[in-house]
């Protein structure tokens, strides 16, 4: 693990995109084929499963360092990383333990059969048997919080360069279930075009991004196809072989969790991969049941009739990406449009309009009047609009220029800062983690959301010192501060939780800009909470 570790803290210590590709392309062209396997899949943002949790872990070490706890949790509050304060305040007394990476995640699995207190002596062994970076490493590992500024985009950039291979190709062999292995790593680098493909593969996601100037400035209306924006599961559904393989954006296969739509898409021909959303659906309205419904039911292992009768499937499509067993993909917008309405035409010949339908096209003869129409999104029970290039191809990742999303304003509140925790990483040492309360003239200040983005660095280290300066309670790493600051908080959508404690809660949570210009006196209240959420179910 000495080249992998030693190539991870060259990532650590740069915030140059350049020098990140450039040091991940020379590891990828040298490593053994199962640890540049491994490599990839940590440092792409693919994770382990957590082997062992931070607080048993922080138990362990305090003992191995001989430490009292305030003064670990001092060191946690200053370095803001648990494996980094682990890694400084236990020394390497053994010799070094040599192992390679794919060795190394097999020992961790084993791991998991242990008692605990054999997993206590396993681990503080290996960290008395390795030296600062490798135990660093090591510790990131068995957390399964390996993050170290890469992105699964930038590794497949620094693949493309150690290898030649096209970046494109390389995001499609690596969609789905990719699993690590010198065997899977041979075939996603092999330079033959026919690399082994299973029939599960999905294809890469091609994603919209924010449209920030007016509409007017895409030119001619005609020029593109206008749909409305869902709010569901972005997901592709892919039919070969007589089977149905449905794929999350987050490369999770869910075809469990949607019987109705994997029962229905037994009538599409084999070869046929569609892009859509998944929503929980009311067939009687013809519109989408709140997200809330939807997400209840991702969250229940088993689907019992109560939740698939209270929030039935419905695969909203949008996009042709293979028909016929063959790649559409490169075809123009219209005419892979044109085929998918012809497919789920089939469907509904097929009685199935209940499971399977197609995003409908907003008509408009200019910007002016789509506009209009934008505005009834959330009447409509959607986000807002989707931009597409009339004679553009489907592209991988997220490409500027030919997909874009509209989405509506969002709702916002002006709310109380009441409460603040370090941050982690980069912010340790920073207060950066907010929770927010609105007035109630019952309970007083109710908090009604956590946010920790939206303000630039120099209102961060300003908010930090005064929340320093204005603590009136510490509970364990929570400071409950003077209630005198507000800001506004926008969020996506607002709803009745029994959870919460101001018996709401908001969707997506963040901070809009700090109201230096209002008071406490001055922030909006539990009421005007109700009063937006019922203007939004009108």
């Amino acid at each position: 693990m000495r080249a992998f570790a030693a190539v991870f803290d060259q990532l650590d210590r740069t915030t140059s995109t350049n020098a990140k590709v450039e040091a991940m392309a020379a590891y990828f062209a040298s490593a053994p084929p199962a640890e540049a396997a491994w490599a990839f899949f940590l440092l792409s943002g693919r994770r382990m499963k957590r082997l062992i949790g931070p607080r048993k872990l922080g138990g362990w070490a305090l003992a191995e360092a001989a430490l009292p706890e305030w003064l670990m949790d001092e060191c946690y509050a200053a370095v803001g990383d648990l494996a980094e304060v682990i890694s400084l305040l236990v020394e390497r007394t053994e010799p070094h333990l040599e192992r390679s990476l794919p060795e190394w995640v097999e020992a961790l699995k084993a791991l998991r059969s242990l008692e605990e207190d054999e997993q206590h002596a396993t681990v503080t062994k290996w960290w008395r048997s390795l030296p600062k970076r490798e135990r660093f490493l090591l510790n990131k590992l068995l957390t399964g919080a390996l993050r170290v500024g890469v992105s699964k985009t930038l590794a497949i950039r620094a693949l493309a360069e150690a290898t030649g291979i096209d970046r494109d190709v390389l995001q499609h062999r690596l969609s789905g279930k990719w699993a690590p292995s010198a065997k899977a790593w041979a075939t996603l680098v092999d330079p033959e075009p026919d690399a082994e493909a299973s029939a599960a593969r999905p294809y890469p996601f091609y994603l919209a991004s924010p449209l920030e100037a007016e509409l007017e400035s895409l030119g001619d209306p005609s020029d593109w196809l206008v749909e409305w924006k869902w709010d569901g599961i972005r997901a592709q559904l892919v039919r070969r072989g007589g089977e149905t393989f449905l794929w999350s954006r987050g490369e999770e296969l869910i075809t469990e969790r949607f019987p109705e739509i994997v029962n229905g898409s037994a009538a599409l021909a084999d070869g046929t991969v569609l892009d859509g959303e998944l929503l929980a659906w009311d067939a009687d309205a013809k519109r989408p049941l709140p997200f809330a419904k939807l997400q209840k039911r991702i969250g229940r292992k088993k689907l019992g009739p109560k939740i698939l009768r209270e929030a039935p499937a419905h695969f909203m499509a949008y996009d042709l990406l293979e028909l016929g067993g063959e790649d559409q993909r490169e075809r123009p917008q219209t005419e892979r449009r044109a085929d998918l309405e012809r497919v789920v035409a089939g469907l509904h010949e097929e009685g199935l309009e209940a499971r399977f339908g197609i995003s409908e096209r907003v008509a408009g003869e200019s910007w002016e009047a789509l506009a209009a129409l934008h505005a009834e999104s959330r009447a409509r029970g959607v986000e807002g609009f989707m931009l597409k290039s009339a004679a553009g191809p489907y592209r991988t990742g997220r490409r500027k220029g030919e997909w874009w999303k509209h989405k509506v304003d969002p709702f916002t509140l002006d709310c109380v800062l009441i409460y603040a925790q370090a941050g982690s990483g980069k912010r340790a040492g920073l207060f950066t983690d907010y929770t927010f309360a609105l007035r109630s003239a019952e309970h007083g200040l109710v908090p009604i959301a956590k946010a920790y983005s939206g303000l630039d660095d120099a209102e961060i280290r300003e908010l930090d010192g005064w929340i320093r300066s204005h603590t009136l309670e510490r509970f364990g790493p929570v400071r409950a501060v003077a209630p005198e600051h507000v800001f506004e908080i926008a969020f996506e959508d607002i709803r009745v939780s029994k959870r919460h404690k101001a018996g709401l809660a908001v969707r997506f949570p963040r901070i809009a800009r700090w109201r230096r210009d209002k008071t406490a006196a001055d922030a909006d209240s539990i009421e005007s909470a109700l009063q937006l959420l019922a203007t939004k179910n009108d």
